[in-house]
């Protein structure tokens, strides 16, 4: 009897290496895998962060004690922003850039010390996938602005009011920083929850459910709601993790946040949402969880058409 050869492209599975790993297993791609590794990069990515904000903030805390006149405008702009107004324009600033800077700190410690290549973070294909991310953006924004003026139609029919509060003052300066920083705001926290998160279970644990739902409850912590706006939150969580394992990256959550974000808030400064509202209603909770949906099948159906991969194969990493 003839002993079988081994193809060369088979044989680094033929110590029962697994044949590719999917987007929550792409820690233990990596050559440099360890099982503490991902704890490191945590401490090491809080230390950036507490870092970022001390240099963000401590010019300020200097610049008003020398020049009492922009004290004094801090000092105004402290209600809103104990408060947490976000309607008020340095207080969504400080929101959105407290969370931002969540994103230098968790690609700069993966970059230093996580899985190689360090791109692995957003995706199977170790990089962004641009044009993926442009084409779930387009399917984002169709859906999600159909599913509002479904919305506003319904809720004109039932004689509610389409102006829920006044346009916001500062409606131009609103509208900038919307754009310039809710995009960065989403990707953020997608990086953290849908990132590292999922890839830190992953690695410990094989099974995409855990990757995909234990975070869950830190990003609903993360957000002060009521019941409904809880389950709304968590909810969206939920598709967004299992968007990211099915799509083998990123792209599709980032895109969905980020469009979602920025409807809300721009519609917001025009009065047409509520955006300090710590509630939804069960009309809102039915809408957005009929756009979760909806935009799910449609990136799950235009993937599969695509042929977007899902896995990595185990011989790529021996190529980076």
């Amino acid at each position: 009897m003839t002993t079988p050869t081994v193809s060369p492209y088979l044989a680094p599975f033929a110590l029962d290496e697994p044949r590719s790993y999917p987007f929550h297993r792409l820690g233990r791609a990596s050559a440099n895998h360890r099982w503490w590794r991902p704890l490191v990069v945590a401490v090491v990515a809080i230390g950036f962060y507490l870092g970022f904000l001390l240099s963000l903030f401590l010019p300020l805390v200097i610049v008003a004690l020398v020049f009492p006149a922009v004290g004094a405008w801090l000092d105004e702009s402290n209600d809103a922003l104990d408060a947490i107004d976000l309607s008020d324009p340095v207080t969504f600033g400080v929101v959105m850039l407290s969370i931002i800077l969540m994103l230098p700190a968790i690609i700069l410690a993966n970059l230093l010390l996580g899985a190689r290549p360090a791109g692995l973070l957003t995706s199977v294909a170790g990089r962004l996938r641009w044009r993926w991310f442009a084409r779930c953006s387009g399917l984002a924004a169709a859906v999600c602005s159909g599913g509002m003026l479904v919305s506003f139609g319904v809720g004109m029919l039932t004689g509610q009011p389409v102006m829920v509060a006044d346009v916001n003052p500062n409606l131009a300066l609103m509208l900038v920083l919307v754009l310039l920083l809710v995009p960065f705001q989403a990707a953020a926290e997608e990086y953290i929850f849908r990132g590292y998160l999922m890839q830190t279970i992953g690695t410990w644990l094989r099974h995409p459910a855990f990757a995909i739902l234990l975070p869950v409850p830190l990003f609903i912590v993360g957000h002060d709601y009521e019941l409904l706006g809880m389950i709304d939150v968590g909810i969206f969580a939920i598709a967004a993790g299992w968007l990211t394992w099915r799509t083998g990256g990123l792209e599709a959550a980032v895109a969905l946040h980020i469009v979602n974000n920025v409807l809300i808030f721009a519609l917001g400064a025009w009065g047409l949402l509520d955006v300090n509202a710590s509630d939804s209603t069960v009309g809102g909770l039915v809408v957005s969880l009929a756009i979760t949906i909806v935009f799910v099948f449609v990136v799950v159906r235009d993937a599969d058409h695509l042929s977007i991969a899902r896995e990595r194969p185990h011989f790529a990493n021996n190529s980076q």
